[in-house]
């Protein structure tokens, strides 16, 4: 069987298993944990005299709950089978629908990727890595995959230098590229490590005492020696064979450390694990004091905009969360579900805490680490990607094998190789005017605008059931999830019936789909 239907196997295979039904007693815990959330964050909001913003309207929550869970708005006729839905628990069920699609699986993937090898952004060797990271990451969230299961492989994987296979077929699903990555260094190794999977940024202790938290050298060292058994693979590799991953010198020092983890605990070398394995799993057992919290902390960003701790991977005596008892219980909700990403982003999606709107009804609001009203977030390039091809009627070609980000669209590469963004926050994520000027003037947008070419202004323009009215509702509910009010409606008829600019029609209709697209509005996850 060939590497392609292998791993297309792998996706078909999860996404079957996704369609799995929540039994009572997991929507139960769901239901207590949602209720527990908004406990102590308006526990939070009593001590420091907050009046929260209201409950968004449907619109609002469906159109943030399709962004944070699947990476794209919803299509125009699920927006308004949402707003005339008059069940109860539609918005459960919205919930429960998302986490059952391959959206989900394909933003989680680009999510998790780019925490996992950030790199790839800047480096295009790394890129050329990307397919077989992203094709087995891809397999492991369909079948839902625990966090400690995906940690545990990353970190055991099986390096042989030998095995040229591994770097001259990128293709093949394998998480080698999160080594190719750090130049299998056991410096960049164990840094990253550290910072992913306990929320620790100890790299600062690489070359002497960490100036502002309790690390010191050594301490630092101690955790690299357990990636010192990685072998030396690059033109840069240094000469000699690994070590045997229990110890290591500290460069340019005559001092040698014993492997050792982070809460000071020596591993007990009985048994033939090797050494990354024995550092797997400390790092995933439930007695690890780092491991659920910098996970919980990372879900919960991508839900608010920031953590519970920000930045969401420094956690530290002088970086105290802001909700402690809050961090506390989702860590340990997260391990006693055996730390099941669904199941955490049940409970924060169904909690009023994040349903609130992102208007600010109250100057007590403005505090962000209060979560009083729902953030304003800049999107991810990929989210703008996929919104507007899902505006626009764009169809994206998809192969299972090649990585999201770097598809054979080469529309969807050169796009997003314009809105690369290096901020970790999506609060603080600001669009440049170069790439301001890519969506006003740029191909993509302006085919998917033209009157000849655009899916969505050809259905709108062309049905002979919609007056102009109607026509303006479409072109909203197709970009901004919503219905117009009844000023932005009388305006844009207005328009389209003085036929804007050049007094056609049917060109101020493609007018009015450029300018939504463009919006503010459309940009930002609110």
């Amino acid at each position: 069987m060939s590497n392609r239907l292998l791993s297309f196997g792998f996706v078909l295979l999860g996404l079957l298993c996704f369609t799995a039904v929540v039994n009572a007693d997991e929507a139960d815990d769901v239901t207590r944990l949602a209720a527990e959330i908004d406990r102590l964050i308006e526990e939070k909001w009593k001590t420091e005299g907050v009046t929260p913003a209201p409950i968004a309207d449907d619109a609002e929550f469906f159109r943030r709950l399709h962004l944070d869970l699947c990476g794209r708005i919803p299509r125009a006729a699920e927006v308004r089978d949402f707003l005339a839905d008059e069940s109860p628990n539609k918005r459960s069920e919205a919930i429960e629908d998302l986490l059952r699609r391959p959206t989900f699986v394909i933003h989680h993937t680009n999510l998790w990727r780019a925490a996992m090898i950030p790199e790839a952004d800047a480096d295009q060797g790394i890129r050329f890595q990307l397919p077989g990271f992203e094709a087995w990451l891809r397999s492991r969230i369909a079948e839902n995959k625990n966090f400690a299961e995906i940690t545990e492989e990353i970190l055991t994987l099986p390096v042989n230098p030998e095995n040229q296979q591994q770097f001259i077929q990128p293709d093949r699903p394998t998480p080698v590229a999160f080594y190719l990555a750090k130049e299998f260094k056991v410096e960049r190794l164990t840094a990253a490590t550290s910072r992913l999977f306990l929320g620790v940024r100890i790299d600062c202790a690489q070359c002497h005492d960490h100036p502002f938290d309790h690390w010191k050298q050594p301490e630092f060292w101690s955790l690299a020696a357990f990636y010192d058994e990685v072998p030396r693979v690059g033109p840069d590799a240094q000469p000699g064979a690994p070590g045997d991953g229990r110890s290591i010198q500290i460069p340019e020092t005559d001092k040698t450390v014993s492997a050792r983890f982070l809460d000071g605990q020596e591993p007990d070398w009985k048994g033939g694990d090797s050494s990354r394995a024995k550092l797997a799993k400390w790092i995933t057992s439930t007695e690890n004091p780092y491991f659920a919290k910098a996970a919980v902390n990372r879900i919960w960003s991508y839900h608010f905009g920031l953590g519970l701790v920000e930045p969401m991977d420094d956690f530290s005596d002088l970086n105290p969360p802001s909700h402690p008892e809050l961090l506390q219980l989702l860590a340990d909700e997260f391990v006693s579900h055996n730390y099941d990403f669904k199941f955490m982003t049940r409970a924060i999606t169904n909690s009023k805490t994040y349903q609130r709107t992102s208007r600010q009804t109250d100057d007590s609001q403005g505090d962000s680490t209060l979560f009083a009203r729902s953030a304003v977030r800049g999107m991810t390039p990929e989210q703008i990607f996929d919104s507007l091809a899902q505006a626009t009627g764009y169809r994206q070609p998809f192969d299972p094998e090649q990585p999201v980000n770097f598809n054979n669209d080469t529309a969807r590469q050169d796009f997003l190789g314009t809105f690369t963004n290096d901020s970790d926050s999506p609060i603080d994520r600001a669009t440049s005017i170069l790439q301001a000027l890519s969506l006003m003037n740029g191909n993509f947008v302006n085919n998917a605008t033209d009157l000849t070419d655009s899916r969505t202004l050809a259905a709108i323009i062309d049905s002979p059931f919609l007056d102009v009215n109607e026509r303006v509702d479409a072109l909203y509910l197709s970009t901004l999830s919503r219905m117009p009010s009844d000023a932005e409606r009388a305006r844009c008829v207005d328009y389209i019936q003085s036929g804007g600019s050049d007094g056609d029609a049917k060109a101020a209709v493609a007018d009015l789909f450029w300018a939504l697209l463009n919006s503010s509005e459309f940009l930002l996850n609110h």
